[in-house]
């Protein structure tokens, strides 16, 4: 028996601009509508619920008003002291060029997911995810709070009292979307394109190396569950990027699909990349993957099954996670030697 696990999204196999900018927000059909020499996308979102957040200003010009999850908020000036509520908007302002002065940290972490933890840090903790501490954040003066309403609804109007909040509705699959979100508060719009835009032509690149289309398996361990996991995620994303097919079972408008060890023969794929959310003991990863049914997959069995970092691919959630997939992804699938 398989279960779906789902998140709540309004039309979201269409494909349409994302947010950051009123006049962008047009049909896509999976390349941007401009080329990048005049500024336009190169990149496609696909999440219509979050592409009507943002902020309709001119490029870098305050004061400006951003249209968050929770509300629209007046943002005075370019902010300089931020605080990232999870690990995306971490990896999102870092990608943007700035040092946030707060963090919250995410659980079954050492702190931030071990790519950014160079980058991160002297940053100030500010409790975890689901653990806010409020006087802490209070304590930094930050001038803008970056956040979802999927962690943090109940906090809004608390942490809207410190200042500026702007909040994406859910962390994951519209990852693009988030970081153009980000964008917006922060007046760097035209930069989070160019990153964007560079990375759909890395993802390009990728593409051109892989030999043939071969079907991508995700399988991701969980205390208590199996997940393979679907479009709606964020390593689902890249791969529709790329143009990576994935199995029928998994080529769903879905976060993932829930399986148990007895029915782990549905995670078959061309290729299968594993990963275990916190450490493997917590989860059946070690039983599965030293089990007689995992070892008679046909990838398994030729060697294209690969354990993969689970805070790059499933907790990256940003432009710097997204570009260390595509290098890990070229390693595994590009020519050998």
């Amino acid at each position: 028996m398989k279960k779906l696990i789902g998140i709540v999204v309004s039309a979201a196999v269409l494909l349409v601009a994302g947010c950051g900018g009123g006049d962008t927000k047009s049909a896509d059909t999976g390349v941007g509508d401009k080329d990048v020499a005049t500024g336009g996308r190169l990149f496609s979102t696909a999440d219509t619920e979050t592409a009507k957040l943002g902020s309709d200003a001119a490029p870098g010009a305050f004061p400006r008003t951003v249209k968050g999850a929770l509300g629209s908020v007046q943002i005075p000036a370019k902010p300089t002291r931020v605080v990232v509520l999870d690990s995306g908007e971490l990896d999102d302002v870092l990608a943007l060029g700035i040092t946030p002065v707060g963090m919250a940290t995410t659980a079954g972490q050492n702190g931030v997911p071990s790519y950014l933890a160079d980058k991160a840090q002297g940053i100030k903790t500010v409790g975890g995810i689901s653990e806010l501490n409020l006087e802490a954040i209070a304590a930094l003066k930050p001038d803008l709070i970056l956040g979802s309403k999927l962690r943090a609804n109940d906090l809004y109007s608390k942490l809207s009292a410190i200042a500026p909040t702007v909040f994406s509705i859910r962390p994951g699959f519209p990852w693009k979307e988030n970081f153009l979100l980000v964008a917006d508060a922060l007046g760097e719009e035209d930069k989070a394109t160019g990153i964007l835009n560079d990375y759909q032509k890395r993802a390009n690149d990728v593409k051109s190396k892989v030999q043939g289309t071969p079907t991508i398996s995700l399988v991701r361990f969980r205390p208590g569950e199996i997940r393979l996991y679907g479009n709606l995620s964020f390593i689902g994303v890249i791969l529709k990027d790329i143009g990576l097919p994935r199995p029928k079972i998994q080529d769903v408008q879905d976060l993932a699909v829930e399986v148990s060890q007895e029915n782990i023969g549905k995670a078959a794929g061309d290729w299968i990349f594993y990963s275990s959310y916190g450490k493997p003991d917590t989860t059946d990863e070690n039983k599965v993957v030293n089990g007689n049914l995992w070892k008679s997959l046909a990838a398994v069995k030729a060697d294209k099954s690969a354990r993969v970092d689970d805070e790059v691919w499933f907790l990256g959630l940003g432009p710097l996670g997204a570009m260390n997939v595509l290098t890990d992804l070229e390693k595994l699938l590009g020519p050998k030697g």
